[in-house]
């Protein structure tokens, strides 16, 4: 007889090279109904499966894009299970569209290494790039991206020596990337509209946004749950260096794109992630706004237009003593998103 400890990796066990993989998973209306419960996001193909059909010719339902990313993040989380935060996302590239009753498989691959500078009171800490890539049931690629979790060391003293440089970590694309990532074949005639809240909207380079509605986030566990992410700060307050649960990083993200869903009505899809930094903490209960900027706009021979936009998302939170509410910035994205 033998006790078993089942743990996830600290810095000291990652090594360059090193993959990991997870269950693949498949994509059920399941997942699509909590997803549109969550965020309440008003992407239509994915809402109206006959309009779905119309525009794409698959009889198959369209999954929001944001779903499969959710799905594809969890998968990576066997690497990240003693995560502090996840610091920043890069070069995220949505290959394929993917449609409800696809499989997902995903691996993840240890890229860099860099432990974090030393400081009194303070336990050993490292940051760990990984790069992933999903592949559907027909090994198409979906998607392909880089994260880069900061994770706890084992040693609250180690010294591990690692200080990899990130910089080379891709974080831009051409034109001919982003439009390669578009599907072909699309009618995009059904979703034109002149009825306000569907219409696509008047934009121009230089345009900013700023979207008054907020959302509260709520349900992050079970987010985190759906999505296989085993991360234990999200689920595990004592894990947590803020003694609560820290809300998953791609749960503010979705409420801040279905906040820019307010200001751009006739999005179809995410294409790209050019960057994704997250700057500070966001709780339960917290208010999470946003605001963006239109930096360039490319017509897509496809149809419709590439939106590469700037975000920023801000949390609203209550303070526990004064009762007073104080807003800071948790969210800077470059996001490229394709519209009708």
């Amino acid at each position: 007889m033998s006790l078993v400890t089942v743990d996830g990796p600290y810095f000291e066990d990652f090594t360059p090279g090193q993959i990991f993989a997870a269950p693949s998973l498949t994509v059920t209306d399941g997942h699509a109904a909590m997803y549109s419960a969550l965020f309440a996001d008003r992407m239509r193909l994915p809402l109206d499966r006959h309009l779905s059909r119309r525009v794409t010719g698959d009889e198959r339902p369209l999954a929001h894009s944001y779903l499969a990313v959710h799905l594809a993040a969890g998968q990576t989380t066997y690497a990240s299970q003693h995560v502090k935060g996840n610091l920043f996302y890069r070069g995220m590239l949505l290959r394929k569209p993917v449609f409800i009753g696809d499989s997902l498989y995903t691996t993840t691959k240890v890229v860099g290494l860099k432990q974090n500078k030393a400081k009194p009171g303070r336990a050993a800490t490292g940051m760990v790039a990984l790069e992933m890539t999903t592949v559907n049931q027909r090994d198409e690629v979906v998607l392909h991206f880089w994260r880069c979790p900061m994770i706890a060391c084992r040693n609250p003293d180690a010294d591990t020596g690692h200080n990899d440089d990130f910089g080379w970590i891709k974080n831009s694309f051409d034109e001919s990337e982003l439009l390669g990532a578009l599907p072909r074949g699309w009618d995009l005639s059904p979703l034109a509209s002149d009825v306000t809240g569907l219409r696509a909207p008047t934009v121009a380079v230089g345009d900013e946004f700023d979207i008054l509605p907020q959302d509260t986030v709520t349900c992050a566990p079970e987010l985190v749950r759906m999505s296989l992410n085993i991360a234990y700060t999200h689920t595990d307050a004592t894990r947590s260096y803020l003694g609560e649960r820290l809300v998953y990083g791609g749960h503010t993200i979705s409420l801040a794109l279905a906040l820019i869903g307010r200001g751009l009505p006739n999005l179809l899809s995410m294409v790209a992630w050019r960057y994704c930094d997250h700057l500070g903490p966001v709780l339960e209960g917290d208010l999470i706004g946003t605001r963006f900027k239109v930096v360039g706009i490319i017509d897509a021979p496809q149809g419709g237009r590439l939106y590469d936009l700037e975000v920023e998302a801000f949390a609203t939170r209550k303070d526990r003593a004064t009762g007073e509410y104080a807003k800071e910035k948790v969210l800077a994205w470059g996001l490229v998103a394709w519209g009708a």
